[in-house]
């Protein structure tokens, strides 16, 4: 059997890994700091960014530090939001949402990518309309499912769904999101992962190598500096990952 990696490969890969996160968090709390003002009590989107930011270990310093320069008290970078849109194969429908300094090499990249794995890219729209925006909290199986969802209710939350595994998502709408998650969290329910999302209406089937393709095409778009987040409506087997 051979070695695995060393201990200072796997630390390196660590911190290489851990500094891809914190690019992508930092562009998110200097686009929501520009849009909505510095002070994250009367800005949602700025109070969600920092709490990515709090529960990837980011310090505080950072935080901070990202946010005087998207509103000027330093310098900094201005990043645009920008959404691309396209297929992948199987036709399955991809959304690629950005913050980038360079809408040239945004683009190409994000072409090249698509075209890597049998995709193509669409124009605005074309698969945006599959999808829609909502809060989601998650539970990992083995959580208090009577409590979920009894907390969930008085919390306002649009619905509770378990899955198979027991694993269980607690659903609201983006503008009732920061106060559900406050009300489940107060209640000592506090989520695995709390995120407002994309979620398509229904999901696409794939299989055998067009799976493959659909994996290698969303991991490496997700690895994308300028790439913050990535949505599908792939339904992908365990072949996917072969």
């Amino acid at each position: 059997m051979g070695r695995g990696p060393s201990i200072e490969a796997r630390k390196n890969a660590e911190d290489a890994r851990r500094g891809k996160i914190f690019t992508k968090i930092i562009r998110e709390i200097s686009v929501a700091a520009r849009a909505g003002g510095g002070d994250p009590a009367g800005n949602p989107r700025l109070r969600g960014a920092i709490d990515k930011g709090l529960s990837a270990n980011m310090t505080k310093d950072v935080i901070e530090r990202a946010i005087k320069k998207a509103t000027g008290e330093l310098e900094g970078v201005e990043y645009e939001e920008i959404r691309y849109e396209g297929y992948a194969p199987g036709g399955v429908a991809v959304i690629v949402d950005c913050l980038t300094d360079n809408k040239v090499r945004t683009v190409a990249d994000v072409r090249h990518a698509f075209g890597k794995f049998g995709g193509n890219m669409g124009t605005e729209g074309s698969v945006a309309f599959m999808f829609h925006k909502l809060g989601v909290l998650s539970y990992a199986a083995g959580a208090d499912e009577d409590a979920i969802t009894e907390a969930a209710i008085e919390a306002g939350a649009d619905d509770v769904v378990v899955y198979d595994d027991r694993a269980i998502d607690v659903v609201t709408a983006p503008e009732a999101f920061a106060q559900v998650k406050a009300s489940m969290e107060g209640a000592g329910l506090k989520p695995a992962i709390a995120e407002i999302t994309m979620r398509a209406d229904n999901n696409v089937s794939v299989e055998g190598e067009n799976a493959e393709q659909v994996a290698k095409l969303l991991h490496w778009l997700e690895d994308m500096d300028d790439v913050q987040a990535v949505y599908s409506n792939a339904d992908l087997g365990a072949d996917a990952y072969a």
